[in-house]
């Protein structure tokens, strides 16, 4: 039995401002699309808090036992300046004042998101589609929606009409905005566009002679508006209805609602059951900012070379410290907020190796499973990671008093306690104990470093024809899983597990 049936999972949904239980659409299986990011700069932290929050909901999901198919896209085209309807494309503006093809921006960027994104241990996802990779699925939907009279094309350009589907659908239901303060907002706009209304966001963008990124179409050469791609790629991967979409705070209006639309226009169905958002990030109490100098980007975390910090944090401590906070709250970098998750991190990781020394006794003085119970009853609470986290604290106390025998752990009670530590330490928050892993690294290197002595030993010993060594060093070797393979390059080997 998958432990996703007798757990009781309530996920805050966006849409209804409730915590509702989970239920997926098909029993065991999760569809989950997440915004990925615009490639046109270094990733910026609060973008890193969004993916690790929605790494955690991954990985807790796997944990239940669901089969999840994870989307998260990669924006390469048609996200213009400011998040707006006019303006440069911002990958295509990244590339004029580098002087190279807009590719080579997405390649550098999408190259600097990945390995961020490693180095914090994020999971990577199912599938990773790109919106240029994805046009023609963008026109076919735009098509769509203009047969279903939803859509318009003026000299080139294609809008969704905002007001005619708002007379059957409800345009504003994700970000709680009302059409008529929508209106009000921008009647001082109406005429200085070929828009019917103000409201009215573009499907596809007629390409200026300067614009750089461009794609024939039926309704000239263009390029698809923003909103479009994560319409298209999420109902491609997952179907017309999915599970969950997630996203950062700042996506939820317009690019959410406008999703929304989109997708109820083109396929008859609101797209998603849970609409899930994570909050930002502050930096001493402000918002970041890059001109103002309130900003540290992740690389600068781990080298220290930022006047925020008095010295470097590695990814998984930065990583421990974003979990300390639920997803949903704003959460404020500092570097004693860091510091003092950097002693909070040794401190769990002291209590695995400490599990390791603890002398059992035939009875139990706490009870593994009811704190397990609660650990589970966190994660549960709309993924609850800081009560996670206390519950993981409470079990490090008592770990240091069953070391010191002022309490007593069963050989059952230590074993529950082992697995649940590391399967919540590790598999479900993806923290990494750096220390242990370069332990095993340099372990590793040590050993290489002994089979390349032997080989040499062995070497000496053929050259002066002494084979009786020769073979009991290949032969020791062979007893340690190493096999050594003669070639007229040299002797190179293979350690078999």
């Amino acid at each position: 039995m998958a432990l996703y049936e007798h757990q009781s999972l309530k996920i805050y949904n966006s849409i209804s401002g409730e915590k509702e239980e989970f239920k997926s659409l098909t029993e065991g299986y999760v569809g989950m699309y997440v915004c990925g990011p615009t490639v046109y700069s270094n990733v910026h932290l609060g973008n890193c808090r969004t993916f690790i929050s929605f790494d955690l909901v991954f990985r807790y999901l796997k944990h239940l036992g669901y089969k999840v198919r994870y989307v998260r896209n990669i924006t390469d085209a048609g996200h213009l300046e400011n998040d707006g309807e006019e303006g440069e494309d911002r990958i295509a503006k990244k590339a004029k004042l580098m002087e190279i093809e807009p590719m080579e921006v997405v390649q550098k960027y999408s190259v600097d998101f990945h390995q961020i994104l490693e180095k914090f241990n994020n999971l990577p996802p199912s599938i990773e589609p790109t919106a240029t990779g994805h046009i023609i699925e963008q026109i076919e939907t735009i098509k769509t929606i203009i047969d279903k009279g939803l859509a318009y094309e003026v000299d080139g350009n294609v809008y969704f009409d905002v007001m005619k589907y708002h007379e059957n659908q409800y345009y504003g239901k994700l970000s709680g905005r009302k059409i008529e303060d929508l209106i009000s907002n921008t009647r001082e706009l109406a005429g200085q566009s070929d828009k019917k209304n103000p409201q009215d966001f573009a499907l596809w963008k007629k390409a200026e002679p300067q614009h750089i990124m461009r794609w024939p179409s039926p309704w000239g050469v263009g390029f698809p508006g923003w909103h479009l791609e994560c319409t298209v790629m999420s109902s491609k991967y997952l179907g017309d209805q999915f599970d969950i979409h997630g996203g950062g705070m700042d996506l939820k209006f317009p690019h959410h609602e406008c999703e929304i639309a989109q997708g109820h226009a083109s396929n008859g169905k609101d797209p998603v059951n849970y609409w899930m958002h994570a909050n930002m990030l502050t930096l001493n109490g402000k918002k970041m900012s890059k001109s103002t100098g309130n900003n540290i980007l992740p690389r600068e975390l781990f080298t220290g070379e930022n006047e925020n910090l008095s010295k470097s944090y590695t990814a998984p401590v930065v990583r421990f410290f974003m979990l300390q906070a639920n997803y949903r709250s704003i959460l404020d970098f500092s570097d004693e907020a860091l510091s003092a998750a950097e002693k909070g991190f040794h401190k769990l990781m002291e209590s695995l190796a400490t599990l390791q020394t603890i002398k059992t006794s035939t009875t139990s003085d706490f009870d593994v499973s009811a704190w397990r119970d609660k650990c589970y009853e966190a994660m549960n609470d709309d993924f609850n990671s800081p009560i996670l986290i206390a519950h993981l604290f409470e079990a490090v106390k008592q770990i240091n008093l069953a070391k010191s025998e002022k309490i007593k752990l069963s050989k059952k009670s230590l074993e529950l306690l082992s697995k649940t530590m590391n399967d919540f330490i590790f598999d479900v928050m993806g923290l990494e104990d750096l220390e242990e892993n370069s332990k095993a690294s340099s372990n590793t290197d040590d050993f290489e470093e002994l089979i390349q002595f032997l080989i040499e030993m062995r070497n000496h010993a053929r050259l002066n024809k002494d084979f009786e060594t020769s073979d009991k060093i290949r032969d020791k070797l062979l007893e340690m899983n190493v096999e050594l393979k003669d070639s007229r390059e040299g002797t190179t080997f293979q350690i078999h597990s």
